[in-house]
């Protein structure tokens, strides 16, 4: 009866052990499963949406200057950031178009480097999504882009470069180049409202204030490039200045840039990358730190803060550059006193 007794109780026990056993290996592939959930939840990697009106090599700098702060910031692009780059190269009704393809994504943030039309385009396509403006094109406010720099409201911020008030500056450094300068050619694409802005109303006032006679020539497409050229030499003007607003004069940069040099013409820019291809000066918001501040807000709105709250920045850092190289090859002595101003001389 004993030995019965005995057996039962270690069959029972053998049982229930099992059934222990069994129950801790459930619980363990469980807390397994939670954990795994759990880490790849927690592996989420931010995607950003980054629009440009050029084509890749022509955005290159500005790109390579964004991907640089935001490394400085501990995000590194294919390990913990995924950026989907699109470009209109140069055309603008693409805008539409490639703001949606973003928002179908789903991006966490969409930086736009542009002025405002695309900046317009994404604010068109989502109403959630956050947007960061890289600073060009008309005033935000103006434009409608936000409802003011201290409190966007929105889904947009970012910086504003002011750049339309820098025409007289512009206009100003090219006079003191050329001291003999009198008549002023300017390129630009009225379809750009950045671009139309500055050549229709600041640049005519800075121009009467500085003793000058403008000329302006339109390029809407490519193609218009050898006309305005051809009209330029017959002209014979002292100088250029060319906003490089909008993807259509940016991607022929080069182009223009060559024209002046073969013309022995000085030329005004609004970005270095034109005086770094063969161009004479430029002036602009310092672009080392503009692109440190894009890299901020993308920081910020990753980390979870909203846009609405974010100031629209103003920039205080500005960058005057000079191709002596390029003054030499065109016959232009720079005035020494106007070379000691320069940030950078390219020689």
């Amino acid at each position: 009866m004993d030995r019965v007794l005995i057996d039962s109780f270690d069959i029972k026990f053998k049982s229930e052990l099992r059934n222990l056993n069994f129950a801790i290996l459930l619980c363990a592939m469980l807390f397994a499963l939670c954990s795994l959930a759990q880490a790849q939840q927690a592996k989420k990697v931010p995607r950003i949406g980054y629009l440009s009106g050029t084509d890749a090599a022509t955005d290159s700098p500005r790109a390579e200057g964004i991907r640089r702060a935001l490394r400085e910031l501990g995000y590194i692009e294919g390990e913990n950031i995924i950026v989907e780059y699109r470009h209109t190269r140069g055309k603008s009704d693409q805008y539409p178009e490639l703001t949606a393809d973003l928002v179908r994504l789903k991006v966490d943030v969409i930086v736009v480097a542009g002025g405002t039309t695309p900046t317009q385009a994404a604010k068109n396509a989502t109403k959630t999504i956050p947007i960061v403006m890289t600073g060009t094109g008309l005033d935000p406010v103006k434009a409608g882009l936000v409802k003011s720099l201290a409190r966007p409201g929105g889904n947009v911020t970012g910086l504003t470069t002011l750049n339309t008030e820098l025409v007289g500056k512009r206009l100003e450094l090219l006079k003191e180049v050329v001291p003999k300068l009198a008549r002023v050619a300017v390129l630009y694409n009225p379809a750009n409202p950045g671009a139309t802005r500055e050549v229709k109303e600041d640049l005519p006032v800075a121009a009467r204030a500085l003793g000058l006679t403008v000329r302006t020539w339109e390029v809407r497409v490519a193609e218009d490039f050898d006309r305005v050229f051809a009209g330029l030499n017959k002209e014979r003007p002292d100088g250029l200045y060319v906003p490089l607003a909008g993807g259509l004069m940016r991607e022929n940069a080069k182009r223009i840039v060559g024209f002046a040099l073969k013309n022995r013409l000085p030329s005004m820019y609004d970005e270095r990358e034109a005086v770094e291809a063969g161009g004479l000066i430029s002036y602009e918001a310092d672009q080392a730190n503009r692109y440190r501040r894009v890299a901020y807000y993308v920081d910020r709105i990753l980390k979870g803060a909203k846009p609405a709250d974010l100031p629209v920045e103003q920039p205080t850092k500005f960058e005057f550059v000079i191709n002596l190289k390029t003054a030499n090859q065109i016959g232009l002595t720079i005035p020494p006193n106007v070379l000691a101003r320069a940030d950078r001389v390219i020689k």
